[in-house]
């Protein structure tokens, strides 16, 4: 991984001032820093049965649908209203820079599924709590939660759920 670390570009003042960005796709363009993340992330569940793997928009997707692939599940988007075509269930949620809405199909998962969420940062953790909450009323047999990177100083881990396994490739 320190290698893909080397491949992540900084961003100071990014969405706005004050905030260090940790821009993973810079890492994304880099074939060998891909390969080594999907890799990697697919170690960590191979052999735990897992059916569905749910990214989050935008940059969830790209991990995520490696994930799925690597380990032969189907994919499932979360995505801001309005972008699913079919009937949908939401959770609103705070985010470090305001107010927001997630939703996923309302047919997404099934009480047979074993589920990964994807994201690819943790920082203070309200947009995986609220996919958490919304694939957890879906009834699944067991949910994973992961990410790429977490920010450790946000402590974003404290609001994630204590029956679920949360990891992550880097911590910063």
């Amino acid at each position: 991984m320190e290698y893909v670390k080397s491949k992540i570009r900084d961003v100071q003042d990014f969405p706005k001032k004050g905030i260090l960005f940790y821009d993973l796709t810079t890492a994304f363009k880099d074939p060998r820093a891909l390969q080594t993340i999907g890799r990697d992330l697919a170690d960590l569940y191979r052999g735990k049965g897992v059916t569905k793997v749910v990214g989050i928009e935008s940059r969830g997707f790209i991990g995520g649908s490696i994930l799925a692939f690597e380990l032969g599940a189907g994919f499932v988007p979360a995505r801001k209203p309005g972008k699913l075509p079919a009937d949908t269930i939401s959770c609103s949620f705070d985010k470090e820079y305001g107010k927001d809405v997630i939703e996923l199909h309302r047919d997404a998962i099934s009480p047979d599924d074993i589920v990964v969420i994807h994201d690819d940062v943790l920082a203070t953790g309200g947009t995986m709590a609220a996919v958490y909450e919304l694939v957890k009323s879906m009834n699944p047999k067991k949910i994973y939660i992961n990410f790429i990177i977490e920010l450790s100083a946000l402590n974003g881990r404290a609001v994630m759920p204590t029956d679920a396994e949360v990891t992550s490739l880097l911590a910063y």
